[in-house]
């Protein structure tokens, strides 16, 4: 009102110079400024004030006898009555033009809306994980203290207010806003927000339908390459051990071998059903990990002990590996079968890349300053074979891949390094490859060490015995 009082006292002013170049009862249209000023800045009712502000002063004023509310002259009164009825009408005018600009300025703001609904809803991820997001935005732009969009029906009570979201007679969802939103705003929602939303959350429902269409597909197909690889594998591994079964069999059969072949062709089948029972072992071990049913069995563990038997189980000759453990290793809370296991296949698979070359086993514990959160117990299998490319790094431990043949023309299964990093993680470890070309590779274990809880809880010695009688 101030400001309405101020621009009448400035119209008032400017009349007075403006008296020597025009008729006084002509300059009434100087307070039009005012009155367009004031309605179109802070609405009618303050414009019509403004009008009658402008009447009275350009009556007391300017219009004769001045200083005082009487007018003299007819024609001055036609000249105010015609002022103010103007100025009204200006005001009416200025009013309609706010509330079309307030109404366009929040249709625009609402197609923004919409714009930023639909890069959220339909942007690519799920639609549950974008809907907080959109309802934030939602509340933002209709300024709301909260809302919030289900995927559910969810009635209204005395804290909210629920728009059903439906597309024909199928529920959607529910938009909630505050029970205390004004009316303005609810008819806003109701009539220009919600059909938007429900298009909006109608489309993001059939993407999220398709996607998984797509993604079941995706599965589908990769099973069936899954399948596919396991087959040949299976059948080429169980195939080749089987043969030379049953070929050394047949050999053992005739009457013309000599005791020295058929003390050889005994070893053969000894070998190949070894072969035959580490391959049933590994397809076993693997559809475990896959289903997550391997669990491990946790108990203080000597890994010396468990590297030891790793390596009986191997049979290795005296030059074939080269062991180095340090003195007084602590003791490390793993399942002592799954661990053996992985050293085995690991170990196994560095003799076959050797070259003929000793493979170095290194384990050493790595201890920290702090208060043992970073302390870990490291074993490096180091074999001196041509080493793996960069690219295969990583693709050395999928299951059925082979990085090609070796300098012996054997080929293993594919499984034996999938199934050591997964029982090394599955005991809370991890297991990578270091290599470069030509140089060899090196694989490394690396076990957390943690501190038994106390003699009273647990007896380590008893368990070292019981992983030990385990692992064997």
């Amino acid at each position: 009102m101030l400001v309405a009082a101020g621009l009448v006292a400035l119209c008032t002013l400017l009349i007075y110079p403006l008296k020597q170049a025009a008729p006084v009862v002509s300059l009434g249209v100087v307070y039009m400024l005012a009155v367009v000023v004031v309605s179109v800045t802070w609405g009618l009712w303050l414009g019509f004030a403004t009008s009658l502000l402008s009447a009275l002063a350009f009556n007391y004023f300017h219009l004769p006898p001045v200083g005082r509310f009487t007018i003299s002259d007819s024609e001055n009164w036609v000249a105010l009555i015609a002022f103010l009825v103007v100025s009204l009408l200006a005001s009416s005018v200025a009013e309609v033009t706010r509330a079309r600009s307030r109404e366009a300025a929040e249709r625009r703001r609402e197609a923004d809306l919409a714009a930023e609904l639909a890069r959220l809803l339909l942007g690519g991820r799920r639609l549950s994980e974008d809907l907080p997001t959109a309802a934030a935005r939602l509340s933002q732009v209709l300024e709301l203290s909260s809302a919030a969009i289900e995927l559910e029906a969810v009635e209204g009570d005395e804290r909210r207010v629920a728009f059903p979201l439906r597309e024909g007679p199928r529920r959607l969802g529910t938009l909630l806003v505050p029970a205390d939103t004004s009316e303005t705003t609810l008819r806003r929602l109701q009539e220009r927000v919600v059909p938007s939303l429900e298009s909006l959350l109608n489309a993001g429902l059939e993407r999220d339908a398709l996607l998984a269409d797509v993604v079941e597909t995706a599965a589908l197909r990769r099973t069936d390459v899954i399948k596919t690889a396991l087959l040949r594998a299976v059948s080429h591994d169980l195939r080749s051990p089987l043969t030379a079964i049953s070929a050394a069999a047949d050999a053992l059969s005739s009457v013309s071998l000599s005791d020295a072949e058929r003390r050889e062709m005994t070893a053969i089948i000894q070998q190949e059903t070894q072969r035959l029972s580490r391959l049933v072992d590994n397809l076993l071990d693997l559809s475990r990990l896959e289903a997550g049913a391997a669990e491990p069995r946790a108990v203080w563990t000597s890994v010396e002990e468990v590297l030891r038997a790793a390596l009986a189980d191997l049979n290795p000759a005296e030059q074939d590996f080269s062991l180095s453990i340090d003195r007084d290793m602590p003791l490390v809370q793993v399942d002592p079968v799954q661990m053996e296991r992985a050293f085995a296949n690991v170990l196994e698979n560095a003799r076959r890349h050797s070259g003929g070359h000793p493979v170095s086993v290194r384990a050493r514990a790595v201890l920290t300053m702090g208060e043992g959160a970073g302390d870990r117990l490291v074993v490096r299998i180091v074999d001196r074979g041509p080493g793996i490319p960069p690219a295969q790094l990583e693709r050395v431990f999928e299951p059925f891949y082979r990085a090609g043949t070796t300098q012996s023309g054997h080929r293993g299964s594919g499984l034996g390094l999938a199934i050591a990093r997964g029982f090394t993680e599955s005991n809370g470890g991890r297991l990578h490859v270091e290599s470069l070309p030509g140089q060899g590779a090196t694989f490394v274990f690396e076990l957390p060490l943690t501190s038994p809880q106390s003699s009273a809880e647990q007896d380590p010695v008893a368990e070292i015995a019981a992983g030990s009688e385990h692992a064997r």
